[in-house]
């Protein structure tokens, strides 16, 4: 019987079966990673995409065309006086930018522009390759789409792979949104050039000085190579690295066929002329320093440091200029003078390093202001010598005592109070007892060390006799007197003293200036003010400054204030305005020299304007012996105010005519005169504004009614000293 073959036993049945590793199983595991692996990458992609889309629309793309430019300061006739805030940017269109620039700006930053839709991947595919073969970064993929991205929004300027992810999803955003020339437009006046420059139309005028639709070939190739390492390749730093990255530029020009062998070649051999104009970030000068410090005022500081604002002021540029060569021409005169015995300027400057700020200039300094009378507005402001040296405004930050420029303030309210320019008052001592609120011992003299004895209200004023002037705000009284300084905007903080009559009270420049302007101006005080309206980038009014004013004096009082100040100018202190600098116009106005010629001052005005002069030293000392303002003050106000005629501030006569009535009066009670004071040689006519008509017959001459003014005056003697002041204080 055949024995039977024992039976095999059956594999193993473990978690190992040998069927699963029969030859092949390896490829079919690779071919499903390779199927697998392209299908996750994609869900992956398309994860990443869809998250970075969706962040790349909260961006606003508005805010590409929204360049925080310079803001621009202009002038009341809309001339450029100076740039503040902001980035130092000029936007220009497209079409104002040289064709040149455009080719250098594609070869060298993106060659494939306008061939891709935000993302350059031949470009990101060439950049992986060379920085794999160098072992570092060395080449971006940044097309010009994803740096005007990044260049718009603050928070994509970092390096991280969130920001880059963000960048290309936000430059297809920008690519489907914008043209183009809107990129490229965006993009040249956004790019920083360096030095502190933004945009190609700065870095044109400065490098260059001219616009950047005048660039050549080598001049924008220069500027384009800037772009990546703005501080390495600047010309100003480092010409030769600047050079060299605009042959690069060239040769890139030429490997696209943008440019020809022969413009290639004369592109390297241009002759690259630097302008090398100063850049500055913050433009100084008095007046413009002024207008920032108004400007941070009424303006939020958001709105201000945005820039691009067009701020209209009150200045007249022209007329700016011509006061501040003034100062300075008349100031150098001084300083040769004999006796003048302080540095002068130009010795300073000789040792001077050219950037340390002065806080006390040692030598003489000047400011002037002037205003639309019509207005209030600041023409003109000169705060000092040089800006440079000490941004001190003394026009405007400087007080001082204001000497006998206080006088026709003290006069006015001797006007308003029923006291008349022919009413005589006496020129002599003081006498104890006489004037209210005297401190004990305090008895002034004259500037000529002379008492003249009997003399009109108008003379006091037109010779400015101290003792005259005290006695006359003694009539207003102190309360009176101290009041209108105080609405004419003077002596605020001023102690309650008769010293003040005479000049014992600080203002600036700018208070004076503005308090002189109730003269011209029917007695109405219009409120300085230099910026006019502020204009935003989109061209809406958002500031814009009314005109205030308030009445100080009566139109009659004025009336009178200005006929007395005309005769300083034609016959007083001031008389040199008409005899040797030959000022014509009709004006008024008044000098100042403080004790011991420390301070000079002339306040003076014109129907169209009002003009402030002040002259001394930061550490207040004798300017020059004998330096009466009349000197030293009243040319510089002469040359600028014949300056404004020729700009066409001409006179146009008076606005308002205050009805005048002519009247027979008394010289010594100031009242109608009666036929007693014809008899007593003591009346005579003039012609008055209705409402300071006196209402009574002097009494003083025991008159019963008013005389004739054809009847014969027989020569009698003059009323005796009481008779007078008795009829002067009734």
């Amino acid at each position: 019987m055949a024995r039977t073959p024992p039976k095999k036993k059956p594999p193993h049945q473990g978690p190992f079966r040998s069927h699963e590793l029969r030859p092949g199983w390896w490829k079919r595991a690779f071919t499903g990673v390779l199927i697998g692996l392209p299908v996750l990458g994609a869900l992956v992609g398309a994860v990443v995409i869809g998250v970075y889309s969706h962040l790349a629309k909260q961006y606003d793309l508005t805010r590409l065309g929204e360049m925080p430019e310079r803001t621009m300061v202009l002038d009341g006739k809309g001339q450029l006086i100076g740039r503040m805030h902001g980035e130092n940017r000029i936007v220009v269109p497209l079409d104002q930018v040289s064709p040149f620039f455009i080719k250098a700006l594609l070869a060298r930053e993106d060659a494939r522009f306008y061939m891709h839709g935000g993302i350059d991947f031949a470009g990101v595919a060439r950049a992986m390759l060379r920085n794999v073969k160098d072992g570092r970064i060395v080449q971006g993929a940044s097309t010009i789409t994803m740096q005007l991205a990044r260049n718009s929004y603050p928070d994509l300027d970092d390096r991280s792979f969130h920001r880059k992810l963000l960048e290309m999803m936000l430059a297809r955003r920008i690519e489907a949104h914008c043209t183009k020339d809107q990129i490229l437009d965006h993009y040249v006046n956004r790019i920083f050039f360096g030095n502190g420059l933004y945009g190609i139309q700065r870095a044109s005028q400065v490098y260059f000085g001219k616009h950047s639709s005048q660039l050549s070939l080598g001049e924008a190739s220069l500027i384009a190579g800037i772009i990546r390492g703005p501080t390495r390749f600047s010309p100003f730093k480092n010409f030769d690295a600047a050079l060299k990255e605009r042959d690069d530029v060239i040769a890139r020009l030429l490997k696209t066929h943008a440019i020809t062998d022969e413009e290639a070649l004369a592109a390297r051999y241009e002759d690259i002329a630097l302008h090398a104009q100063p850049v500055v970030t913050s433009q100084g000068g008095y007046a413009l320093d002024a207008v920032k410090r108004d400007l941070d005022l009424i303006l939020e500081e958001r709105e201000i440091e945005d820039g691009g604002l067009q701020v209209f002021t009150t200045l007249d540029k022209d007329l700016q200029t011509a006061a501040e060569q003034a100062l300075e021409k008349r100031i150098q005169g001084i300083e040769k003078k004999s006796g003048y015995t302080h540095p002068s300027k130009a010795a300073f400057d000789a040792n001077w390093n050219g950037v340390s700020e002065v806080p006390s200039a040692p030598y003489l300094q000047g400011a002037l202001t002037i205003l639309n009378n019509d207005t209030g507005g600041i023409v003109a402001v000169v705060g000092g010598r040089d800006y440079r040296q000490s941004k001190y405004n003394r026009a405007f930050q400087g007080e001082r005592q204001i000497g006998s420029t206080v006088k026709p303030f003290v006069y006015a309210a001797a006007l308003a109070r029923g006291l008349l320019p022919g009413t005589l008052i006496e020129d002599a001592p003081l006498r104890t007892g006489e004037i209210d609120g005297v401190l004990s011992g305090w008895n002034p003299g004259n500037s000529d060390g002379k008492f003249l004895g009997w003399l009109s209200m108008t003379s006091g004023l037109v010779q400015s006799r101290n003792t005259m002037t005290i006695r006359i705000g003694n009539y207003a009284g102190l309360d009176r007197v101290m009041q209108l300084l105080s609405d004419a905007g003077l002596g605020q903080g001023t102690k309650k003293t008769p010293q003040i009559f005479i000049g014992n009270a600080a203002a600036n420049l700018r208070q004076l200036t503005s308090g002189f302007s109730i003269f011209p101006n029917e007695g109405v005080r219009r409120r300085p003010f230099l910026i006019d309206l502020v204009i935003d980038r989109n061209g809406r009014i958002i500031y814009s400054t009314p005109v205030l004013e308030t009445e100080v004096i009566s139109p009659g009082v004025a009336h009178l204030a200005r006929r007395l100040l005309s005769k300083v100018i034609d016959e007083g202190t001031a008389s040199s305005l008409r005899s040797e600098h030959e000022f014509r116009e009709p004006a008024g106005g008044k000098t100042g020299t403080t004790n011991d010629y420390k301070d000079a001052w002339f306040c003076g005005y014109s129907d169209r304007l009002t003009c402030g002069v002040w002259l001394g030293l930061d550490q207040p000392k004798t300017i020059i012996d004998e330096g009466y303002a009349g000197r030293l003050a009243v040319p510089i106000w002469a040359d600028v105010m014949n300056a404004s005629v020729k700009l066409g501030y001409v006179s146009r006569g008076p606005r308002v005519e205050v009805p005048l009535t002519s009247v027979a009066l008394c010289r010594a009670s100031g009242h109608i005169a009666t036929e007693a004071c014809y008899q007593q040689n003591s009346a005579y006519q003039d012609n008055i504004p209705y409402e300071l008509v006196p209402q009574n017959f002097c009494s003083i001459h025991n008159g019963s009614g008013p005389g004739s003014p054809q009847m014969p005056v027989p020569d009698q003697p003059r009323p005796s000293l009481w008779q007078r002041l008795r009829g002067l204080f009734q």
